[in-house]
């Protein structure tokens, strides 16, 4: 006989657990601790098995029977309503420790075991925070919409870069997470052009020999403190990045070999680099020897030996010394070597290349031309700062108004 409302709310506890059937095996289970919970009996397979429908008054009668109702028509096509039920709450538990930021974080990790720089895991991270609106939701239900959503915050904000940074580096650990079977797709592959392009900026660089002549005169005559000043006169000669120059330790140089070797993971390449030391920067390096000793960093914070130089003191010195951000920067004195190299016409442009650690376009090609050049290279280091060293001179002769300025 179906149960009634008004029957089941005076059904009282008793001493052992009873029930209470109502149609279709759907019945109501009572606890001596007065709870009532619905359940549903089934046959599956010929085994007797019975689905937990929800506690009484949570759940009513009729909402009760509508439950039933949707597990027998399981039940009739061939499912196992039981077995499907703990696949969905295996499923939203796997969904719920696998959020889009547990994934970026694990892909993190991932990077700092395979020995990427400190700073590309640093940016990461950074990357990671500005993508907060969706950290916390599960990989899987992540639409493009939501996506393009968290980004169009940056867009409005004129972040540009960030924004289309942070699209790429979402793009990454979509991936990683198909990869790992918590995935299903990049939602960010259908966001191509739907954000703002941002301008195109070039570090700022000086390009005309007189200028540059100008700018070795200013920095020889810094009257910071010396390691800066060492750090900028060092900068031009061997070309490399400021971020691979101030993280450089003296474990790398060789001193008596005039080779500065740079392990892969330091480059931002991710292939080993060895630069050429001319005279003059041995020089330096020497005189830097009796600032910071054999250890360590070859050019340390001013306030710890543990740390580098921060990635700001370079340029920061530039603008203390009268040249402004769209004059000259750090990073733009790799560019004043490009352009000056290839101007002199004396050098091969593979050999330049191979010196500024670019990429070759063609993988091939760029393993066959790793080992190549050594020997021109040497003489092109050494041309280099023979050169530079000719330009400050002539500068020094003219005595330019902007050192002028500074020693006044």
């Amino acid at each position: 006989m179906a149960l009634r409302e008004l029957q089941i709310r005076n059904l009282r506890p008793a001493d052992k657990i009873y029930q209470c059937g109502d149609d279709r095996g759907l019945y109501l289970e009572i606890h001596p601790n007065g709870s009532k919970l619905w359940r549903y009996k089934y046959r599956y397979h010929g085994k007797q098995k019975r689905l937990a429908l929800g506690r009484y008054p949570d759940v009513g009668l009729a909402d009760a029977r509508r439950r039933r109702d949707d597990a027998r028509r399981t039940v009739e096509a061939g499912g196992d309503p039981l077995a499907e039920r703990k696949h969905d709450k295996l499923i939203a538990a796997f969904n719920a420790g696998n959020s889009f930021g547990d994934i970026a974080r694990e892909y993190i990790d991932k990077m700092v075991a395979e020995g990427r720089a400190d700073t590309t895991t640093t940016k990461a991270n950074w990357l990671l925070e500005q993508l907060a609106p969706i950290a916390n939701r599960p990989v899987t239900d992540l639409k493009p919409l939501d996506v393009l959503a968290a980004l169009k915050r940056l867009d409005a904000k004129g972040k540009h870069e960030t924004a289309r940074r942070c699209r790429s580096f979402a793009s990454r650990i979509f991936r990683y997470a198909v990869a790992t079977g918590r995935g299903e797709t990049d939602p960010t592959s259908l966001l191509r052009g739907a954000l703002v392009a941002p301008k195109v900026r070039h570090h700022a660089a000086i390009l005309e020999p007189e200028q540059v002549g100008e700018l070795l005169l200013a920095i020889e005559s810094y009257s910071g403190h010396a390691v800066t000043r060492l750090a900028m006169q060092i900068a031009p000669h061997v070309m490399a990045r400021p971020g691979e120059l101030r993280m450089a330790t003296w474990q790398e140089f060789d001193l008596d070999g005039a080779v500065w070797k740079i392990s892969a993971e330091r480059m931002k390449m991710r292939r080993p680099h060895e630069v050429p030391l001319s005279r003059q920067v041995l020089i330096w390096l020497k005189e830097l020897l009796s600032l910071t000793g054999t250890e360590g960093f070859v050019f340390p914070a001013f306030h710890t030996s543990r740390r580098p130089l921060s990635e700001n003191t370079i340029n920061q010195a530039f603008r203390r010394m009268g040249y402004t951000a769209g004059e000259v920067t750090s990073h733009g004195l790799r560019t004043t070597a490009s352009t000056l190299l290839n101007e002199s016409g004396q050098w091969n442009p593979d050999a330049i290349e191979r010196s500024l650690a670019h990429a070759d376009a063609n993988s091939i090609r760029g393993i066959y031309n790793r080992g190549r050049y050594w020997d021109e290279r040497i003489a092109m280091h050494q041309w280099w700062s023979d050169y530079l060293d000719e330009l400050r001179d002539k500068a020094a002769q003219g005595k330019p108004a902007r050192l002028m300025k500074q020693q006044a």
